[in-house]
């Protein structure tokens, strides 16, 4: 038997960058997490202990604080693709990066330099390059995206064994943190109004579908931002069902007309599913 090394890479995880730009008393803030991870030629370091193919990963978190300076930070997704084609083309041994960026939102309170976090909602972007001119691929979305609908949503008509004993509905809450994921046809692409296009759509079609269940409000999610943003072929959605329960008030001698919950953070019901354009292209690095 011979034993060999296989697929490998290496690189600086979750280097966390505020950037402030100042505009006179008006300033604007990106706050950031980014992990780098580069493979290629690295066969000796692994083999043999030769680190002369190998940028420290501390170079590449100075090289994502170094950028922030150089070149502000945007639109994730640019600013990844910015770090991404840097590794490859000026390291001779890097032949491929991965760059993953989450951004957490900040709005403005008053004036020019007070802020306030906005909710738990992270925008993502995945970014993979082979370099300049080579092959690239963008995966945008979000993460905790949280939304409840207080009616609108049925669930009956399942499956039903000895074990079986939820009772069926046609009146609940319906609520669950999205996160969600698409791929673009390519890379010529308004970064934040797509985004921003997305995320709408998402929102509006979690709120306008009458639901019988979880998994269809998945489909109608999904099904509407691809109808409604052309550049975008695939969408990823994993949404965990966050139950509420009806109290039972009858002990207190009150009545519970869908009025008092119980919110479950677990155990829950975790719904995954893929909605896909039927001429979406093979699926790029960043997708797998």
């Amino acid at each position: 038997m011979a034993v060999v090394l296989g697929p490998n890479r290496y690189g600086k995880a979750e280097t966390r960058v505020v950037r402030v730009t100042r505009d006179g008393q008006t300033h604007r803030i990106k706050d950031v997490n980014v992990s780098v991870a580069l493979s290629g030629a690295m066969e000796e370091v692994h083999l043999t202990g030769d680190n002369a193919a190998v940028l420290p990963t501390d170079s590449q978190k100075n090289t994502v604080f170094a950028f922030a300076k150089k070149h502000g930070i945007g639109a994730i997704e640019e600013f990844g693709l910015l770090l991404a084609r840097h590794f490859v083309g000026s390291q001779p041994a890097i032949s491929h990066a991965r760059v993953e960026i989450h951004e957490y939102g900040w709005e403005r309170i008053t004036g020019g330099h007070s802020f306030v976090r906005t909710g738990g909602e992270v925008r993502t972007a995945v970014v993979h390059s082979d370099g300049e001119g080579g092959d690239e691929s963008v995966v945008s979305g979000l993460a905790d995206l949280v939304v409840l609908n207080s009616t609108g949503s049925e669930f009956h008509g399942f499956a039903r064994d000895e074990y079986t004993t939820l009772a069926p509905t046609d009146d609940r809450i319906l609520a669950t943190a999205v996160t969600a994921q698409w791929r673009h046809r390519g890379i010529d692409t308004r970064w934040d109004d797509s985004y921003r296009a997305a995320r709408e759509a998402l929102l509006m079609a979690f709120a306008e579908t009458h639901s019988l269940s979880l998994q269809q409000t998945l489909f109608q999610m999904g099904r509407r931002v691809l109808e409604e943003q052309a550049e975008l072929c695939e969408v990823r959605l994993s949404m965990p069902n966050k139950h509420h329960f009806l109290v039972d008030l009858e002990p207190f001698g009150l009545a519970n007309d869908n009025e008092v919950y119980f919110a479950a953070d677990r155990p829950y019901g975790l719904i995954e599913g893929t909605v896909l354009a039927d001429d979406a292209p093979p699926a790029p690095a960043a997708w797998n």
